[in-house]
Protein backbone atom coordinates (compact mmCIF):
# COMPACT_ATOMS: atom_id res chain seq x y z
CA UNK A 1 0.00 0.00 0.00
CA UNK A 2 1.41 3.39 -1.02
CA UNK A 3 1.34 6.73 0.74
CA UNK A 4 -0.48 9.66 -0.86
CA UNK A 5 1.66 12.74 -1.43
CA UNK A 6 -1.38 15.03 -1.59
CA UNK A 7 -2.98 13.66 1.58
CA UNK A 8 -3.68 16.18 4.38
CA UNK A 9 -1.86 13.83 6.76
CA UNK A 10 1.92 14.10 6.74
CA UNK A 11 3.90 11.27 5.15
CA UNK A 12 5.19 9.95 8.47
CA UNK A 13 1.66 9.85 9.92
CA UNK A 14 0.43 7.90 6.90
CA UNK A 15 3.31 5.44 7.20
CA UNK A 16 2.68 5.02 10.94
CA UNK A 17 -1.01 4.32 10.27
CA UNK A 18 -0.21 1.77 7.56
CA UNK A 19 2.31 -0.01 9.80
CA UNK A 20 -0.19 0.05 12.68
CA UNK A 21 -2.72 -1.84 10.55
CA UNK A 22 -0.06 -4.38 9.56
CA UNK A 23 1.01 -4.82 13.19
CA UNK A 24 -2.57 -5.46 14.29
CA UNK A 25 -3.03 -8.01 11.50
CA UNK A 26 0.17 -9.76 12.70
CA UNK A 27 1.93 -9.31 9.37
CA UNK A 28 5.41 -9.31 10.91
CA UNK A 29 5.37 -12.97 11.87
CA UNK A 30 6.36 -14.71 15.10
CA UNK A 31 9.45 -12.55 15.70
CA UNK A 32 7.52 -9.30 15.30
CA UNK A 33 10.55 -7.64 13.71
CA UNK A 34 9.83 -4.71 11.40
CA UNK A 35 11.87 -4.12 8.23
CA UNK A 36 14.91 -1.85 8.63
CA UNK A 37 14.68 1.91 8.20
CA UNK A 38 16.39 1.59 4.82
CA UNK A 39 13.89 -1.07 3.69
CA UNK A 40 10.92 0.97 4.84
CA UNK A 41 12.33 4.08 3.19
CA UNK A 42 12.68 2.21 -0.10
CA UNK A 43 9.22 0.69 0.23
CA UNK A 44 7.46 4.02 0.78
CA UNK A 45 9.82 6.18 -1.26
CA UNK A 46 10.73 8.46 1.65
CA UNK A 47 13.83 9.48 3.58
CA UNK A 48 15.13 7.77 6.72
CA UNK A 49 14.16 10.86 8.70
CA UNK A 50 10.51 10.35 7.69
CA UNK A 51 10.71 6.65 8.58
CA UNK A 52 12.20 7.49 11.99
CA UNK A 53 9.35 9.91 12.70
CA UNK A 54 6.82 7.20 11.79
CA UNK A 55 8.56 4.64 14.02
CA UNK A 56 8.74 7.18 16.85
CA UNK A 57 4.98 7.62 16.57
CA UNK A 58 4.50 3.85 16.96
CA UNK A 59 6.93 3.75 19.89
CA UNK A 60 4.99 6.52 21.65
CA UNK A 61 1.77 4.55 21.07
CA UNK A 62 3.33 1.52 22.77
CA UNK A 63 3.06 -0.63 19.63
CA UNK A 64 6.75 -1.18 18.92
CA UNK A 65 10.07 -0.96 20.73
CA UNK A 66 13.59 -0.38 19.53
CA UNK A 67 16.23 -2.92 20.61
CA UNK A 68 19.78 -1.65 20.41
CA UNK A 69 21.70 -3.38 17.63
CA UNK A 70 18.76 -5.66 16.76
CA UNK A 71 16.08 -3.49 15.18
CA UNK A 72 12.47 -2.52 15.85
CA UNK A 73 10.01 -5.08 17.21
CA UNK A 74 6.28 -5.28 17.81
CA UNK A 75 5.35 -5.09 21.49
CA UNK A 76 3.39 -8.24 22.20
CA UNK A 77 -0.05 -7.42 23.62
CA UNK A 78 -1.71 -10.16 25.64
CA UNK A 79 -5.14 -11.01 24.25
CA UNK A 80 -8.17 -11.83 26.33
CA UNK A 81 -9.72 -15.14 25.29
CA UNK A 82 -13.54 -15.32 25.41
CA UNK A 83 -14.90 -18.86 25.27
CA UNK A 84 -18.16 -19.13 23.34
CA UNK A 85 -18.95 -22.59 24.69
CA UNK A 86 -20.33 -21.02 27.90
CA UNK A 87 -22.96 -18.29 27.94
CA UNK A 88 -21.50 -15.64 30.17
CA UNK A 89 -21.56 -11.85 30.29
CA UNK A 90 -18.67 -9.80 28.89
CA UNK A 91 -17.63 -8.38 32.28
CA UNK A 92 -17.86 -11.76 34.02
CA UNK A 93 -15.77 -13.37 31.30
CA UNK A 94 -12.97 -10.87 31.97
CA UNK A 95 -13.13 -11.44 35.72
CA UNK A 96 -12.90 -15.22 35.39
CA UNK A 97 -9.67 -14.88 33.41
CA UNK A 98 -7.99 -13.17 36.33
CA UNK A 99 -8.36 -9.72 34.81
CA UNK A 100 -9.25 -6.57 36.75
CA UNK A 101 -11.76 -4.94 34.37
CA UNK A 102 -13.37 -1.56 34.90
CA UNK A 103 -16.95 -1.00 33.79
CA UNK A 104 -18.14 2.58 33.39
CA UNK A 105 -21.76 3.48 32.69
CA UNK A 106 -21.76 6.44 30.29
CA UNK A 107 -25.42 6.67 29.23
CA UNK A 108 -28.80 5.53 30.58
CA UNK A 109 -32.28 6.42 29.36
CA UNK A 110 -35.74 5.02 28.74
CA UNK A 111 -36.69 5.25 25.07
CA UNK A 112 -39.23 4.01 22.55
CA UNK A 113 -38.26 0.59 21.25
CA UNK A 114 -35.98 1.27 18.24
CA UNK A 115 -37.34 0.32 14.84
CA UNK A 116 -34.68 -2.37 14.43
CA UNK A 117 -35.81 -4.14 17.61
CA UNK A 118 -39.58 -4.02 17.11
CA UNK A 119 -39.61 -7.46 15.57
CA UNK A 120 -37.16 -8.77 18.17
CA UNK A 121 -38.52 -7.55 21.51
CA UNK A 122 -42.01 -8.67 22.68
CA UNK A 123 -44.68 -7.03 20.51
CA UNK A 124 -46.51 -5.45 23.45
CA UNK A 125 -43.39 -3.62 24.65
CA UNK A 126 -43.44 0.07 23.65
CA UNK A 127 -40.50 1.42 25.65
CA UNK A 128 -37.18 -0.09 26.73
CA UNK A 129 -34.07 0.71 28.72
CA UNK A 130 -31.07 1.88 26.66
CA UNK A 131 -27.59 2.12 28.15
CA UNK A 132 -23.97 2.35 27.12
CA UNK A 133 -20.95 1.07 29.03
CA UNK A 134 -17.24 1.49 28.45
CA UNK A 135 -15.09 -1.49 29.48
CA UNK A 136 -11.41 -0.94 30.33
CA UNK A 137 -8.44 -3.20 31.00
CA UNK A 138 -5.18 -1.92 32.46
CA UNK A 139 -6.65 1.58 32.32
CA UNK A 140 -7.18 1.38 28.54
CA UNK A 141 -10.53 1.11 26.73
CA UNK A 142 -11.15 -2.39 25.39
CA UNK A 143 -14.83 -2.28 24.39
CA UNK A 144 -17.93 -0.14 24.14
CA UNK A 145 -21.27 -1.88 24.76
CA UNK A 146 -24.63 -0.56 23.60
CA UNK A 147 -27.44 -2.40 25.34
CA UNK A 148 -31.24 -2.39 25.10
CA UNK A 149 -33.16 -4.21 27.82
CA UNK A 150 -36.72 -5.36 27.14
CA UNK A 151 -38.23 -3.62 30.16
CA UNK A 152 -40.30 -0.45 30.57
CA UNK A 153 -39.12 0.04 34.16
CA UNK A 154 -37.51 3.37 35.01
CA UNK A 155 -34.08 2.40 36.30
CA UNK A 156 -31.80 4.69 38.26
CA UNK A 157 -28.13 5.31 37.54
CA UNK A 158 -27.26 3.71 40.89
CA UNK A 159 -29.17 0.52 40.02
CA UNK A 160 -27.34 0.05 36.75
CA UNK A 161 -23.89 1.52 37.33
CA UNK A 162 -22.11 -1.46 38.90
CA UNK A 163 -24.41 -4.26 37.75
CA UNK A 164 -23.48 -6.24 34.64
CA UNK A 165 -26.45 -6.49 32.29
CA UNK A 166 -27.17 -10.19 32.88
CA UNK A 167 -27.14 -9.79 36.66
CA UNK A 168 -29.35 -6.72 36.39
CA UNK A 169 -31.92 -8.45 34.16
CA UNK A 170 -32.15 -11.52 36.39
CA UNK A 171 -32.51 -9.33 39.47
CA UNK A 172 -35.30 -7.28 37.89
CA UNK A 173 -37.28 -10.17 36.42
CA UNK A 174 -36.50 -13.12 38.69
CA UNK A 175 -35.88 -15.12 35.50
CA UNK A 176 -32.62 -16.63 34.36
CA UNK A 177 -31.24 -16.02 30.89
CA UNK A 178 -31.33 -19.33 29.08
CA UNK A 179 -29.51 -18.74 25.80
CA UNK A 180 -28.21 -16.14 23.37
CA UNK A 181 -27.76 -15.73 19.64
CA UNK A 182 -24.30 -14.36 18.82
CA UNK A 183 -23.05 -12.78 15.61
CA UNK A 184 -19.44 -11.63 15.21
CA UNK A 185 -18.36 -9.21 12.48
CA UNK A 186 -15.23 -7.25 11.62
CA UNK A 187 -15.23 -3.48 11.11
CA UNK A 188 -13.07 -0.39 11.39
CA UNK A 189 -13.43 2.04 14.28
CA UNK A 190 -14.28 4.97 12.03
CA UNK A 191 -15.10 8.40 13.38
CA UNK A 192 -17.89 7.01 15.57
CA UNK A 193 -15.69 4.84 17.83
CA UNK A 194 -12.15 6.15 17.38
CA UNK A 195 -12.27 8.71 20.19
CA UNK A 196 -14.12 6.64 22.79
CA UNK A 197 -11.86 3.60 22.26
CA UNK A 198 -8.68 5.68 21.99
CA UNK A 199 -8.03 4.35 18.50
CA UNK A 200 -7.41 5.49 14.95
CA UNK A 201 -10.30 5.52 12.50
CA UNK A 202 -8.61 2.64 10.66
CA UNK A 203 -8.29 0.58 13.85
CA UNK A 204 -9.82 -2.92 13.45
CA UNK A 205 -12.68 -3.78 15.77
CA UNK A 206 -14.67 -6.92 16.50
CA UNK A 207 -18.41 -6.25 16.51
CA UNK A 208 -20.31 -8.77 18.63
CA UNK A 209 -24.09 -8.69 18.48
CA UNK A 210 -25.86 -10.59 21.28
CA UNK A 211 -29.59 -11.33 21.52
CA UNK A 212 -30.43 -12.95 24.87
CA UNK A 213 -33.52 -15.00 25.66
CA UNK A 214 -35.38 -16.44 28.63
CA UNK A 215 -36.33 -20.12 28.77
CA UNK A 216 -39.68 -19.41 27.05
CA UNK A 217 -37.81 -17.96 24.05
CA UNK A 218 -38.74 -14.32 24.66
CA UNK A 219 -35.95 -11.80 24.02
CA UNK A 220 -34.88 -9.89 27.11
CA UNK A 221 -31.77 -8.07 25.92
CA UNK A 222 -29.95 -6.89 22.82
CA UNK A 223 -26.34 -5.69 23.00
CA UNK A 224 -23.73 -4.77 20.44
CA UNK A 225 -20.12 -4.75 21.65
CA UNK A 226 -17.44 -2.86 19.74
CA UNK A 227 -14.16 -4.47 20.82
CA UNK A 228 -10.52 -3.62 20.08
CA UNK A 229 -9.43 -6.57 17.95
CA UNK A 230 -5.82 -6.68 19.14
CA UNK A 231 -6.87 -7.27 22.75
CA UNK A 232 -9.61 -9.84 22.32
CA UNK A 233 -10.33 -13.17 20.65
CA UNK A 234 -13.23 -15.61 20.64
CA UNK A 235 -12.91 -19.40 20.85
CA UNK A 236 -15.42 -22.25 20.63
CA UNK A 237 -14.95 -25.87 21.66
CA UNK A 238 -17.30 -27.46 19.13
CA UNK A 239 -17.15 -30.83 20.86
CA UNK A 240 -18.46 -29.48 24.14
CA UNK A 241 -21.45 -27.52 22.83
CA UNK A 242 -22.68 -24.35 24.52
CA UNK A 243 -23.40 -24.41 28.25
CA UNK A 244 -25.03 -21.91 30.58
CA UNK A 245 -22.71 -20.40 33.20
CA UNK A 246 -23.46 -21.54 36.73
Amino acid sequence: MDVARDNVLSLYEQIADLLRVEIESRRFGPTGKLPSEAELGERFGVSRVTVRLAIARLVNAGLVERKQGKGTFVVETRRVRHGLDVLRGFYDSLLLQGQAPEMKLIALEQIAVPAGLRGVFPAKLKRCVALQRLHRLDGEPIALARTHIASDMALTWEQVEQQPSYALIEQLTGQRIDRADLTIRARLAGQEFAAVLNAKRTHPLLELERISRFEDGSVCEHTVFFIRAERYEFALDSAGGIRIAE
